[in-house]
């Protein structure tokens, strides 16, 4: 008796991962997107989809809302994957 296959391709049913990156730190300035210590940057993570990487920006963006200098931001990962 041979065992199921577990290795099956992805089916057009499955939704389609449109992968989102979090993060952020601080600026050199407002006016720029300058970090001022790259070896300080949060990365917040990788998500699947739009809404739950804009879930995790806001709450960020909100646990720093007392340092103007610092920002977060979304970067829309499956568009530089998808040339």
């Amino acid at each position: 008796m041979s065992s199921p296959d577990t290795t099956k391709p992805a089916t057009s049913q499955e939704p389609k991962q449109l992968l989102h990156l979090v993060f952020g730190g601080e600026l050199t300035d407002l006016d720029s997107v300058t970090f001022r210590d790259l070896s300080k940057l949060d990365v917040v993570g990788i998500f699947p989809d739009y809404a739950s990487a804009a879930m995790a920006w806001k709450a960020k963006a909100q646990q720093t809302v007392d340092s103007a200098q610092t920002r977060y931001f979304i970067v829309h990962l499956h568009r530089l994957l998808q040339p």
